[in-house]
């Protein structure tokens, strides 16, 4: 913050004398500016004084610009005045002894790394003393008496890499590797500085886009702090993609106390810098989607994450934000958020689809936009909302604040198809974010604005060719592509929309959501049952082609403790020596089977037990029962 005080010095002038503080500009002058000095009529006199005062208003401008530049080069230094503060601490150990050993230890020892996962997309790496030169740009490996490379990969770890830096699997611009010396090395090259604090290593993907933010950066590193003892919340951030610090830098400096370093720091804390501890890669776990790189975009093939770990990286961003208490109306007072934009894919006519709404509902319904909000009102607004409705784009991300029950709304512009773009679709079904998701489309051209003299990367597509230019404006739908330049995607998304309210309402009620509910809490689910206890078999002889099999079991033990109405059993036989299996599912603890059941003969019998039919507890020990 700058406070500028105003002093009246006889020449006539104002001179400034700043208070350098940090983040906003302030201007504090309890008097006039400037007093003009008395001067006699004529005699040129007030040709001086109009003189005086262009020159003063135009000094304080310069001023002005001057002291706002130096202001922001404040903001951005600071950062690195944290880093060479962690750099004077650290990086040699007093007294001058201790760090001579730190030296001599990395001459004998080197550098230790132990990663796990099998493949460079899987894989994150622990490092005890891994270095990085400024000047090269690389990190460097040495290898001395007590180095260990696990695994070691040999020429292998250049095909493609070590390790992905980002979430994002497999992505050329995020690999990860280092450079091999021997340790003697070190004698030739410049003295090492140390940081003995734990450092997690990483790329952020695309800090510009907050779906990136969260998607692919933040919950990541969440759980990657947390997935190894060395590396708690404590740890520092470092981020190596070299890309400026974006308009959502505040949001990454909730995951520690300490400021993240960029890769632009790093120089000025020494030419030759050793971590102590370093882990490098980010954890994939807790990704849902995929862009499109390969294939057009979409679910993951296999997600890890439910929405039970989401809730929970939820309430830290918003406690971390101060955004938790008395988020929401009262239970029964429930409200719409809708998300406005002020740029691009605008809702042409947001006050009669707000009013709409408020009748519809019979709910209050306010408009939130990252433009004019902070983001920890973002959070509390929609941390207490019955439903969330919003233009697709990145903003909707936020939906991962929602309360159990809330219900998200996704509006598509004219040709784009919602089952092609399923992010946030996604994110609301994942198992026990308990979301109920509805996706509206613009099916009419003629409510639909289009920009096409825009620039390319906003939905302008002037550069084309006349033909092409055709083609796009006369689709109906955007066909399937890949990322990310696609100029027919970007046409069709910056598009402005005028909602069809009755359309709109029609789609909320039809996808069996008549009327959002204030934030309905409901209980997470997941909890599964264990084995089923004691389970035997007995078998019985009929005659010479019939025998019967009775098999029973008691309940699992975690059942007691766990309100579950829905309770079935799944038993599995099977002949010994055949690879096929009779599968029965049961609402009972004993069963006795005669169908398909032979005399003189074994068979292997599996029982498991499920909760609310698709939870699936682990079977039991194989039962071995002969007739």
């Amino acid at each position: 913050m700058l406070d500028f005080h105003c002093f009246l010095p006889c020449s006539g002038l104002c001179y400034f004398l700043p208070c350098l503080r940090r983040w906003t500009v302030r201007p504090h002058c309890p008097a006039p500016p400037c007093a003009p000095r008395p001067t006699k009529r004529g005699g040129g006199g007030g040709g001086r004084m109009n003189i005086a005062a262009v020159f003063n208003a135009l000094l304080v401008s310069i001023l002005a610009a001057v002291l706002w530049k130096h202001v922001r080069l404040r903001e951005h230094a600071s950062t690195l005045e944290e880093a060479l503060a962690l750099g004077r601490g650290a990086r040699e150990p007093s007294p001058e002894a201790d760090y001579e050993a730190a030296v001599r230890a990395l001459e004998e020892e080197g550098t230790r790394m132990v990663c796990t996962g099998r493949t460079h997309t899987d894989r994150l790496c622990r490092f005890q003393a891994l270095c990085y030169s400024t000047e090269a740009g690389e990190f460097v490996f040495f290898h001395g008496n007590a180095s260990v490379m696990l695994p070691s990969l040999g020429p292998r770890r250049f095909q493609p890499a070590l390790l992905d830096l980002s979430s994002v699997e497999d992505h050329s611009a995020q690999y990860f590797n280092f450079v091999e010396l021997p340790a003697g090395a070190l004698r030739a090259l410049p003295r090492p500085r140390f940081v003995s604090e734990a450092v997690l290593i990483a790329n952020r993907f695309n800090p510009d886009n907050l779906m990136h933010v969260f998607h692919d950066d933040l919950l990541p590193v969440f759980y990657t702090m947390r997935q190894f003892p060395g590396l708690g919340p404590e740890a520092r951030l470092l981020f190596m993609e070299g890309r400026p610090p974006g308009p959502h830098f505040d949001l990454y400096r909730l995951l520690s106390p300490h400021a993240p370093l960029m890769r632009e720091h790093l120089g000025g804390l020494g030419r030759l810098l050793c971590f102590s501890q370093a882990y490098v890669g980010l954890s994939k776990a807790t990704t849902w989607y995929q862009y499109g790189f390969v294939q057009p975009q979409g679910p993951k093939a296999s997600i890890l994450v439910s929405g039970v770990e989401i809730r929970r990286f939820a309430g830290f961003v918003a406690e971390r934000l101060n955004a938790t208490a008395g988020k929401g109306p009262p239970r029964g007072e429930g409200y719409i958020v809708v998300f406005s934009r002020t740029v691009n894919r605008l809702i042409l006519n947001e006050a009669e689809l707000l009013l709409a709404l408020a009748q519809e509902f019979r709910m209050k319904t306010v408009t939130v936009s990252l433009e004019d909000h902070t983001f920890a009102d973002v959070v509390r607004l929609v941390g207490g909302a019955s439903m969330l409705v919003s233009v697709h784009g990145a903003q909707l991300v936020t939906a991962l604040f929602l309360p159990r029950g809330a219900t998200v709304v996704e509006l598509f512009p004219y040709a784009v198809n919602p089952d092609h773009y399923t992010p946030y679709k996604t994110l609301a079904g994942l198992p026990h974010m308990d979301l109920h998701y509805v996706a509206w489309q613009n099916t009419k051209q003629e409510n639909t604005v289009t920009h096409p003299d825009r620039p390319w990367d906003q939905g302008g597509i002037a550069h084309l060719d006349r033909a092409e230019q055709e083609r796009i404006l006369k689709s109906r739908e955007v066909p399937r592509h890949l990322c990310c330049r696609n100029p027919e995607w970007l046409f069709r998304i910056y598009q402005d929309t005028k909602v069809d309210i009755p359309s709109l309402l029609q789609t909320i009620r039809g996808a069996g959501r008549a009327r959002p509910g204030p934030g309905d809490p409901q209980t997470p689910g997941g909890l599964y049952p264990s084995k089923v206890k004691e389970a035997r078999c007995r078998a019985s002889v009929q005659g010479a082609s019939q025998a019967r099999l009775s098999v029973s079991w008691q309940v699992p033990w975690n059942l007691k403790f766990l309100k579950v109405k829905d309770v079935q059993y799944e038993v599995w036989i099977q002949e010994q020596g055949e690879n096929a299996y009779m599968p029965y599912i049961l609402n009972h603890q004993n069963h006795t089977f005669a169908d398909n059941i032979k005399p003189f003969t074994t068979y292997l019998v599996w029982i498991r037990c499920i909760f609310g039919r698709n939870l699936l507890g682990p079977f039991a020990d194989v039962l071995v029962c002969s007739t």
